[in-house]
């Protein structure tokens, strides 16, 4: 797939230490919504919530997949980075052995948790049941904002992987 921005389902992703928000979009990418969290396995041979999203990918025909990248209000990378630039090198590696063509990119998604946190509170979800909410709904957050980027742009928003 190129960098331009073409019609096709997207996913975002939002790696937590413990869980795995996901979201879809429709194939016109107009709107993107909550799907599932998955709880994140930390056994790095088996990865079965990477083969869960895998097969996800493979089932909604996924064009790209948005891996949600936390750095400081100042720009800067830590450990949630890296944790998940390296969770999104395992999914592109396991699509890859997929032979599937869907590519997975970073997009940064400071303050997506937080803004998670005030749409649940908006709707009503009392603060204890967020736990298992909030995931999906940052990683709606931040895609809906790479969907809109992608289609004012007309190029896949975020960078690879490897950058």
């Amino acid at each position: 797939m190129s960098n331009t921005f073409v019609r096709g389902v997207r996913m975002g992703v939002d790696v937590g230490s413990v869980r795995v928000g996901i979201a879809l979009t429709d194939p016109d990418c107009v709107l993107a919504t909550p799907h599932q969290t998955v709880t994140r396995d930390k056994n790095r041979k088996k990865r079965f919530d990477v083969k869960i999203i895998t097969s996800m990918c493979e089932e909604f025909g996924v064009a790209a997949v948005y891996v949600g990248l936390p750095r400081s209000l100042n720009g800067q990378e830590n450990r949630s980075t890296d944790m998940a630039r390296e969770y999104a090198a395992a999914l592109q590696n396991r699509l890859s052995s997929r032979e599937c063509e869907t590519i997975v990119r970073l997009v940064d998604e400071r303050l997506s948790t937080v803004a998670a946190h005030q749409s649940l509170l908006d709707a009503g979800v009392s603060r204890k049941h967020h736990m298992d909410k909030v995931d999906q709904m940052a990683a709606v957050t931040f895609l809906q904002a790479a969907i809109d980027q992608g289609k004012a742009t007309g190029t896949e928003p975020g960078f690879p992987i490897d950058s």
